[in-house]
């Protein structure tokens, strides 16, 4: 007999991204077949970005300006504090202030320090603040602090799998039995010259701006690289078993790494990928996933090797494949609990969300387990297996 007390229920999420912060918009959002990357100046040439939009920019403002200790605050910890409270307003947490907080972001507060490096190289001395606004525990700290809440308070950066490593970590100490709810989530607010700079130097940057969809994930005939870089943050509520008010159950996690031959290397049927769904399927028949929310950022190499290594693992069963990234962007640190939310709207409204230019990818019947993959720098890979609660099946 199945042991439920394994499972541990998502019963609230809170995501901003280019789609917005309002769930209701999002969904809708995700109906459509345009992308919400727009165009920018950087370095005095014009790129594709994923940048909020300026309804949540004016309440991330708000947020800012309620309290005078917000105010040197970096964007990225800021939009953790957004999306964390409209987490625990969703899952009735407001009046609970013991659960645990997992926060954690790939570039951490990319604006203030290269603010802060700039004033050092201008003045030759650095501000009162530079350094507690610039640490990495800085975003969980806050955002505890904006909760008042008494629980555990963790931060991490590992790259671009960050937020479904903080998810993995909620997981842990709810089975161990050290807490019952976990807050988890992931924050980038990286758009800035400096890392826009980086990602051009590695060749991996979109550069077509004529480009109907400039980011073409999932796209396996591209010839060139199409990562385009967003913003934006997410957070979910775990609690143990299965809630009466999950928006979906996890029903498995898994993670691996791969021996690194460079820094940003990944082999080329992403070997770490492998690992990480097979762990995550332990005891589950793969025919079972309806659909996999692929990482792929857009690139050729790493569409390619994570769509080999989904071969490996499923053989002749093939799931439904999709992305957000050719929509909104690749979030960095808060990419993999926007791709859960994502996996989410497919179970909620039980209709498969695919990419517009790659087709034949679609699903017919109920949609009752969706995986999600992250991986980042250092081949350091998550894979989460969602499943559907019977509500979202019945209806």
């Amino acid at each position: 007999m199945e042991k439920t007390y394994n499972k541990i229920s998502v019963t609230a999420s809170g995501v901003l991204s280019p789609l917005g912060s309002n769930q209701v918009s999002v969904r809708e959002a995700y109906k459509n077949n345009r992308h919400y990357l727009t165009k920018d100046l950087f370095n005095g040439e014009e790129l594709f970005v994923g940048r909020l939009q300026e309804k949540d920019l004016e309440i991330a403002g708000e947020i800012r300006n309620g309290d005078p200790k917000y105010a040197s605050l970096d964007p990225s910890v800021i939009y953790a504090i957004l999306v964390s409270r409209i987490a625990v307003r969703e899952a009735g947490w407001n009046e609970e202030k013991d659960f645990g907080i997992n926060f954690g972001s790939s570039r951490g507060a990319t604006e203030l320090f290269e603010k802060y490096h700039k004033e050092f190289l201008e003045k030759g001395y650095s501000s009162t603040l530079a350094s507690p606004t610039t640490t990495l525990g800085n975003i969980s700290s806050w955002v505890a602090h904006d909760l008042q809440n008494e629980g555990p308070q963790i931060s991490h950066s590992i790259t671009c799998s960050t937020a479904l490593h903080s998810l993995l970590n909620g997981v842990a100490w709810i089975r161990s039995g050290m807490s019952e709810r976990f807050l988890v989530g992931g924050s980038e607010a990286s758009l800035t010259p400096f890392t826009i700079a980086q990602m051009r130097s590695l060749k991996i940057y979109a550069r077509d701006i004529a480009a109907d969809y400039p980011c073409r994930a999932l796209d396996m005939e591209k010839s060139s690289n199409t990562m385009v870089l967003g913003e934006g943050a997410a957070a979910m509520c775990l609690e143990r078993g299965v809630a009466s008010n999950a928006l979906a159950v996890i029903a498995g996690v898994g993670y691996a790494t791969e021996i690194l031959k460079h820094n940003i290397s990944i082999t080329s049927d992403a070997v770490c990928f492998q690992r990480s769904m097979k762990m995550a399927l332990k005891g589950i028949d793969p025919r079972e996933v309806d659909v996999i929310v692929m990482h792929a950022p857009g690139t050729i190499k790493g569409d390619l090797s994570e769509l080999r290594a989904i071969g490996k693992v499923f053989g002749d069963h093939k799931p439904a494949l999709t992305s957000n990234k050719w929509k909104i962007g690749h979030t960095f640190g808060a990419s993999g609990l926007l791709s859960a939310d994502l996996a989410i709207t497919m179970i909620r409204d039980q209709k498969f969300v695919g990419v517009p230019f790659e087709e034949g990818a679609g699903i017919r019947g109920p949609i009752r387990k969706v995986m999600v993959n992250a991986v980042g720098f250092g081949g350091n890979a998550v894979s989460i297996l969602l499943e559907a609660p019977e509500k979202y099946l019945k209806e």
